[in-house]
């Protein structure tokens, strides 16, 4: 049986998502609750709508997990509780206080967390006045010292909008494509004066947000151009000047799927690999 798992943390004490020995993570920490839960002989393997970095947050993560319909179906005990309702008790009992799964559901059939999305939601959080700055915040916000002009980073954030290989603010991987479509960036300031950027893509590869983040500062700062992060992206490779932003302003606020009818389609959909348009064809 698949199960869809909703779920939030606070990333300042993981070290990223994926499970790695010895260091404590969020698929780590969850598998061994799910374990523990489902009286399983090891952790459950589970896979995730966008697997984050150490340090970054996430208030609208996905993942699935394969698990045993029996010990699923027994979950309620004697009670009268659904075993999705059971499985969000017995999983709040066991989990860390930085770790919530909201809500739990049998999949849809064709249901994969990561293939089957269609975009993925991060926010950006910066605040440009330090004696402004919120001890409360502190490991959700980054703190810079100069005034940024937020209009000026909005312009530059709205020209990479598109289909275009993202190579340029990407760790590169073995085999792993970097072309992505950039749906919405752009950014603005709050009432209490932090800068969120809003940024959402059909998916994004290692770094990606946090280096787009790292581009448009600079132009905030007025160091560069308007136009300098669309010449950085039409370059395709890392550029030095791009700072890869700290990890703690960022979270993943919300991944989107399709109608259930459409899921398995859309699963196939985003495994094929995709080409970027030609350089002439940039905004």
């Amino acid at each position: 049986m698949r199960l869809r798992l909703d779920l939030a943390y606070d990333g300042t004490g993981f070290s990223g998502w994926a499970a790695q020995p010895g260091r404590r993570t969020v698929e780590g920490t969850l598998a061994e609750a799910l374990a523990t839960v489902l009286r399983a002989p090891e952790p459950v393997r589970l896979t995730v709508a966008g697997r984050t970095d150490a340090g970054v947050h996430a208030r609208g993560q996905v993942a699935h997990a394969d698990v045993d319909d029996a010990a699923f179906r027994a979950l309620p005990g004697r009670s009268d509780r659904s075993p999705e309702a059971a499985a969000v008790t017995r999983l709040r009992g066991v989990l860390p206080d930085d770790v919530v799964v909201r809500r739990v559901g049998v999949a849809p059939p064709g249901f994969d967390a990561r293939f089957s999305a269609l975009r993925r939601r991060y926010r950006y959080r910066i605040l440009d006045d330090p004696a402004a700055a919120d001890p409360l915040r502190r490991h959700d916000t980054v703190t810079l010292r100069g005034p940024l002009d937020v209009a000026a980073m909005d312009a530059a954030a709205r020209r990479l909008l598109g289909l275009h290989d993202f190579a340029a603010f990407c760790r590169r991987r073995e085999g792993a494509s970097t072309v992505r479509t950039l749906l919405v960036y752009e950014w603005s300031r709050d009432r209490d004066g932090v800068l969120v950027g809003s940024v959402v893509a059909d998916a994004f590869c290692h770094s990606m947000v946090r280096a787009l983040v790292g581009a448009v500062v600079p132009v905030g700062e007025g160091r560069t151009p308007t136009a300098w992060p669309t010449e950085v992206l039409r370059a395709g490779v890392r550029d030095p000047r791009v700072t890869v932003m700290p990890a703690h302003g960022l979270s993943l606020e919300e991944v989107l799927y399709p109608p259930d009818d459409e899921l398995a389609a859309r699963a196939e959909q985003a495994r094929a690999v995709r080409s970027a348009p030609a350089p002439t064809e940039f905004g």
